[in-house]
This record gives C-alpha cells, sequence and structure tokens, in this order.
C-alpha cells in the first residue's frame, strides 16, 4: 500500500506540474498563434486534466484505505464519504477535482482563442497543484505557523510547476525532427529560451525560499546535526543535491547553450546547437522527474522535527 501510494502521488505531481506548467509556458513564452500551432497543447491539456482525475480518485481511495487501516479492496463507502465530507484533504480534493474539470473542458470547447484558454487551463492548473499542499506535511502545523507552511508548500509547488512547464515546453520545441526546424521555429525556440531566464530566476528564488521554510519547520535546527540518520533526512539532502544539479545545468542552458544557438542561427549552422541543448533540457528534466519521485516519497514519510517531538 506504500508504495502504491507513493507511485500515486508521484505521477499525480508530475501530470498536474505537466498541465500547469505547459500552460504557463503558453501564456508565458508565446505569442499570439503561435499558443494554437507551436506545440500540442490542446490534445496534452485534455489528457493531463483527465489523467489527473483519475490519478485523484486512485489516491483518494488509497488515502481512505490507509485511514481505515485496511486493503484498498476492501475499503467501504462511508469511509471514502468521511473523507471528502470532513477534512481538510477532501475538502481540497473535491477543488481539485472540479479545476481538473476545467482543464479539461476548457481546451474542448473554447480553443478559438488558445490564449484564453490557457489563462484558463494555468489559473485552473494551479489551483489543482496548490491542494497538492494538503496531501503532505502543509497541513501538519495549526494557527500562523500552519499557515505560513501551507504558503510556503503552495509557492514551492507553483513556482516548481512553471519550471517543470517550461522544461518540457523548450524541450518539445528543441526535439522537433530536423525537417520540421525552418528559421522562423529556431527563433521562436530562441526567443523561448532567452525570455524564460528572468522568469527561470524569480522560480528559483521562490523555490529556495519556500525551501527553506519547509526546512526548518520540517526539520529544525537541531535536526539538521541528524539529518543523516533517517530516511527523511538521506532524501531531503538528494533532493537538495538533484536540485543543484538542475540549477547548474539552467546555468550552462542560460550562458552558454542559448547564446550558441544565436550564433550558430547566424552562421546557418545550427545542428549541433539544437543537439547540445536537447541533451542538456533531458538531464535537467530527468532531475526534475527525480526530484518529484522524492517529493512524492518524503510526504509519506515522518519529518526529523515530528519524529525527534514525540521521542
Amino acid at each position: 500500500m506504500d508504495a502504491l501510494g507513493v507511485a500515486i502521488r508521484f505521477a499525480l505531481y508530475l501530470d498536474l506540474m505537466a498541465a500547469f506548467g505547459l500552460a504557463a509556458f503558453g501564456v508565458l513564452s508565446l505569442r499570439g498563434s503561435e499558443r494554437g500551432t507551436a506545440l500540442p497543447l490542446r490534445p496534452v491539456m485534455v489528457d493531463a486534466g483527465a489523467l489527473g482525475i483519475v490519478l485523484s480518485v486512485l489516491g483518494l481511495l488509497v488515502m481512505a484505505a490507509a485511514m481505515a487501516g485496511v486493503p484498498l479492496t476492501a475499503i467501504d463507502r462511508g469511509t471514502v464519504t468521511m473523507l471528502v465530507t470532513e477534512t481538510a484533504a477532501g475538502a481540497a480534493w473535491i477543488v481539485r477535482m472540479a479545476a481538473l474539470a476545467l482543464v479539461v473542458l476548457v481546451p474542448m470547447m473554447g480553443w478559438k482563442r488558445p490564449g484564453w484558454a490557457l489563462s484558463v487551463i494555468a489559473l485552473a492548473g494551479g489551483v489543482a497543484i496548490a491542494t497538492l499542499a494538503w496531501t503532505g506535511h502543509g497541513e501538519m502545523d495549526d494557527g500562523a505557523i500552519g499557515w505560513l507552511h501551507l504558503c510556503a508548500d503552495i509557492a514551492h509547488l507553483i513556482a516548481a510547476g512553471v519550471w517543470i512547464g517550461a522544461l518540457l515546453g523548450l524541450s518539445m520545441l528543441v526535439m522537433r525532427r530536423a525537417s520540421r526546424i525552418d528559421a522562423s521555429h529556431l527563433a521562436l525556440s530562441h526567443r523561448a529560451l532567452e525570455g524564460f531566464s528572468i522568469t527561470g530566476t524569480v522560480m528559483v528564488v521562490v523555490i529556495v525560499v519556500s525551501g527553506l521554510i519547509n526546512s526548518w519547520l520540517l526539520v529544525g535546527l537541531a535536526g539538521m546535526r541528524v539529518i543523516g540518520d533517517s530516511l527523511y533526512g538521506q532524501l531531503l539532502v538528494a533532493k537538495v543535491m538533484v536540485f543543484v544539479a538542475m540549477i547548474g545545468l539552467a546555468s550552462v542552458n542560460r550562458y552558454l547553450l542559448t547564446p550558441a544557438l544565436e550564433a550558430a542561427i547566424d552562421q546557418g549552422n545550427h545542428a549541433r546547437a539544437i543537439g547540445a541543448l536537447r541533451r542538456s533540457l533531458g538531464l535537467e528534466t530527468a532531475c526534475a522527474v527525480a526530484v518529484l519521485g522524492i517529493v512524492a516519497w518524503l510526504g509519506t514519510l515522518e519529518p526529523i522535527a515530528s519524529a525527534a517531538g514525540s521521542s
């Protein structure tokens, strides 16, 4: 049951961040008609929203089984109803399902204005991601500290979603078949790469600040001395190390590979520059997926601060 719960949480994190992040990428990095033609965003939004609904239902059932202490096949309607109607996690689940319904319906019904559609999807996707804060450690504290923890968690999730969506969008641009890469697509790819540098920097700052707040609440100063003694601490260290690798790869993209692409476009020989960007963005995306896997696992473990308080 624990492994299934982690797998569903991981898939849900990845799916919701793809839906929200790609919609945000379309709003922030694409212009006008590009939002409807540069990338296959419409089918991606529909599929991601539908998958998010399925994964949310499965996650609710796993949560209900864990709460009742029974196998997944033995849960009853009363337990599920109680979870949905009487808990904060259940209320968040209802909000998420409504938001994901918009993610599915808007591209199906309103794609004649893709800019407007992507803005609505990004808003709905952001709400869906924010509800994940109620499925982990974000609701473990009360009062002002509890609200600080929830807000830090939500900011962390939103910023990560913007970054991951940009990685997916940029990867889809540079990994287009060579026969379909013309001058206009190269110009779009370079503009998107260069334009995301400022947004990406802001997202890194938000992730670092919110991460420090969460670490203070979940680990504490005393916990830092014994951080390597528990699985939670080891995974947290691994997450930080992978995140640092992502920052390094992002810096290479911004300061080396993006200028190299511009120079290659001017020289009329872009193949090598595109290949380097494909490899770098692929590695950065793999790191992002690894971070999400670690986060999904961490959410099922007892934080160091809680363990110290109960001992």
